[in-house]
């Protein structure tokens, strides 16, 4: 039996990636294999979470033991078989590649090949190039400055914005008046 996984990403339109894999392989042979197709070191911090069919989280597998606590199941990437947490077709996952931004490619079990075998994992299709591995929290800082700051913003045309500081907060005090702190003591 042979599961083929289809892979793609919501930050990039053309991108597709195909992974045939052995169901008996563990979630770390899939990391690695999604990795390689992408072109990713496979030693950051990922996950995969088992998704129902609203693309809502469920379990999450991760690539290193996170949860010391016996009484909640955990998963390992290495420890678990894919067979063991995913079995239909149509099967949704995300792989959250970016743990600092949560940036995922989502993942759909598309097909269960019976009456044939493989071992290990390949890469079938490959179209487009995939999104930056990670993303430098200055780009980040940047793409959140430039946001449109006019009056259908603050849903008041007669809004004045000199009145705000650059982060949008009201400089005076909500009154039209300067508030003056010096002498409160908080």
């Amino acid at each position: 039996m042979i599961y083929r996984f289809t892979i793609i990403s919501d930050e990039v339109d053309d991108f597709l990636r195909e992974i045939q894999i052995d169901p008996d392989n563990t979630f770390l042979d899939l990391h690695k294999a999604i990795a390689k197709s992408v072109g990713y070191s496979d030693d950051q911090m990922t996950s995969f979470f088992i998704c129902d069919d609203s693309w809502e989280k469920e379990k999450e597998i991760t690539l290193e033991e996170m949860d010391s606590n016996p009484e909640m199941d955990s998963w390992v990437m290495e420890e678990s078989v894919l067979n063991d947490l995913i079995e239909d077709e149509k099967q949704k996952m995300l792989y959250v590649f970016d743990y600092m931004t949560e940036r995922c490619f989502f993942i759909e079990l598309t097909e269960i090949i019976t009456g044939k075998d493989m071992s290990g994992y390949e890469c079938t299709r490959t179209i487009g190039d995939a999104p930056k591995q990670s993303i430098d929290f200055e780009e980040v800082a940047i793409a959140n400055n430039s946001l449109d700051l006019d009056e259908n913003f603050y849903g008041d045309q007669d809004f004045d914005l000199d009145d705000f500081d650059q982060e949008g907060f009201d400089m005076n005090g909500g009154e039209g008046e300067s508030a003056d702190f010096s002498s409160e003591k908080f």
